[in-house]
């Protein structure tokens, strides 16, 4: 008589496959020079930028600043973090945070990736 011999898993299986990718910040947290006019739009009208971050991924005006938002962005484009580093993020950086949520999105429709 034979016995059976468990399977062990090795590997976890990701969501998406092998073929999910890790991508990256088009730009860094304090690029403000990389697109002064969302710099400028995040200084001297925050309200107005985070407005138009939020519409720009179909979510209410007032999630644009919020740790849900860079959350759901960052995993959207498999972007390495935490939500405990967007938390830290969001908190001390506000105005930097979604000045860079901003400049990803406007390079992503340049390269027609942003969805």
């Amino acid at each position: 008589m034979r016995m059976a011999v468990p399977t062990v898993v090795t590997i976890q299986p990701q969501y998406g496959g092998s073929s999910v990718q890790r991508c990256a910040w088009q730009t860094g947290l304090m690029d403000c020079c990389a697109d002064c006019g969302v710099c400028c739009c995040g200084l001297f009208c925050f309200p107005c930028l985070a407005c138009q971050v939020a519409g720009d991924m179909n979510e209410c005006c007032l999630c644009g600043t919020s740790v849900a938002m860079r959350t759901l962005y960052r995993t959207r484009y498999n972007i390495p973090g935490s939500i405990c580093s967007d938390f830290c993020i969001t908190l001390w950086c506000t105005t930097c945070s979604v000045c860079q949520i901003k400049r990803d999105i406007n390079r992503r429709r340049e390269l027609g990736i942003f969805w």
